[in-house]
């Protein structure tokens, strides 16, 4: 069964084929934490094993870097299969309020469409509200219905509407 982890070195092979298919999707954009790989990490489990040490040490705001807040990555994953990833921001600054939100995710290609996205966002909602978020702000693309329909179905209430994005607000906490 699928559960949120620690993002781990075992998984390289795993996730080195994601970043593939991410790359390969032709009907989204490529996430922007697939763009953030350095493509060494890809190939050395040395380079990848520090890839994995930056973001764990982005928790704290002595690891973050220039430009970001203090977030929790976690991936989705099966055994030693890369499902997804899930980004929580801790705090938001004017432009995540506007374009990122507290929460951001992503389930690779070939494992869309299989209620990934859903569980991943309801298992995080709690350690969402253990970095002491009470309401996550959550948005998505007007054209991802996908995605709009992961988000109300864990709770998210519709708070408005901008050029490019639906935003709402989740709960953290069961209704």
């Amino acid at each position: 069964m699928p559960k949120l982890i620690d993002p781990d070195p075992a998984l390289l092979p795993s996730f080195r084929d994601a970043m593939a298919e991410f790359r390969a999707d032709r009907d989204f954009p490529v996430p922007w934490f697939v763009e953030d790989v350095d493509p060494q990490a890809l190939t050395s489990p040395a380079a990848f094993q520090a890839y994995v040490t930056r973001v764990l040490n982005e928790r704290s705001q002595e690891g973050v870097r220039p430009g970001f807040v203090p977030m929790t990555t976690l991936w989705w994953a099966e055994g030693d299969r890369f499902l997804g990833r899930l980004a929580i921001r801790h705090r938001l600054t004017p432009a995540l309020e506007e374009q990122g939100g507290h929460i951001g995710y992503d389930v690779r290609p070939s494992a869309r469409r299989q209620g990934h996205a859903t569980a991943m966002l309801a298992a995080a909602l709690p350690i969402a509200r253990s970095l002491g978020i009470d309401r996550a702000l959550i948005m998505c693309d007007l054209t991802n219905v996908a995605s709009r329909r992961v988000i109300e179905a864990n709770g998210g209430r519709l708070i408005g509407i901008t050029e490019r994005k639906r935003r709402y607000w989740v709960p953290t906490t069961s209704p």
